[in-house]
């Protein structure tokens, strides 16, 4: 299974969690809020290769963001894995709208040299949010747990981006209807641990088995193949020969 954004960190034993996802033999990118927070990370995933950090500055922590940003431009280079970042203007962040703009200007900057695995906070900036990133180049960004219009998915989607979909999302009809309006080969699947929520717990590592399932029966496939074109999705973020606008399986069951 693939879980392309889970705060590993905030759960009780994050490390026996990436422990018990690793002997599954699952995928985690384990994105942090704060440079800070990668840096106490670095040393307990170096010996778990499928646990790949990510260094993020969160949107909603901006008044941090003056005394994290030389510490994301430091660590930058040798980040292969970026986030959680990007913007957002609900109520809860409106006020730091232009603080939010200025961090992630200069994050984008630093980020512009390189193919990496982004990914992306959006909520209510999906449009500023995807100007932003074609002003810097960046390509094959992921937008996690996307809730804006589909219009606006769909430019997000033509723009080249994906979507990580997590249970919480397929829980709703107006995200039932949301995610099957995604193209197939622009859907990766996460958690977004522990925020969400299954059966009034925390969601555990690499627990998007439902996603699965609602996706098997949307691409009317089993289980096994829509596994295998999420895995392919993750992986052709990072790797330009499986981008999916020229592999020929673009939109097709895998054999």
């Amino acid at each position: 299974m693939i879980d392309a954004h889970c705060h590993l960190d905030l759960y009780p034993d994050p490390l026996a969690a990436g422990r018990q996802a690793e002997r599954f033999g699952n995928t985690v990118v384990a994105v942090t809020n704060l440079p800070s927070h990668y840096e106490m990370g670095l040393p307990h995933v170096r010996t778990l290769a499928r646990i790949h950090l990510a260094l993020g500055l969160h949107p909603l922590l901006s008044d941090r963001h003056a005394g994290e940003i030389a510490r994301f431009v430091k660590h930058v280079a040798a980040a292969d894995y970026i986030g959680e970042i990007g913007l957002d203007f609900s109520s809860e962040g409106f006020g730091t709208r232009d603080r939010q703009v200025a961090s992630f200007r200069r994050v984008l900057a630093a980020i512009a040299d390189r193919q990496r695995f982004v990914t992306l906070h959006s909520r209510r900036a999906e449009r500023e949010l995807l100007g932003l990133l074609d002003e810097f180049g960046i390509r094959r960004a992921v937008f996690h747990w996307f809730t804006g219009s589909v219009p606006d998915m769909v430019a997000t989607a033509a723009a080249g981006h994906y979507f990580s979909v997590n249970p919480a999302m397929i829980a709703s009809d107006r995200g039932r209807r949301l995610v099957s309006a995604m193209p197939r080969h622009r859907i990766i699947t996460e958690t977004d641990g522990p925020y969400v929520m299954i059966d009034h717990r925390p969601i555990g590592v690499c627990e998007v088995r439902p996603v699965i399932d609602f996706l098997a029966g949307l691409w009317t496939t089993d289980v096994a193949s829509a596994a295998r074109i999420v895995d392919l999705n993750f992986r052709s973020v990072l790797d330009a020969n499986l981008d999916p606008d020229v592999r020929p399986d673009a939109g097709r069951d895998l054999p």
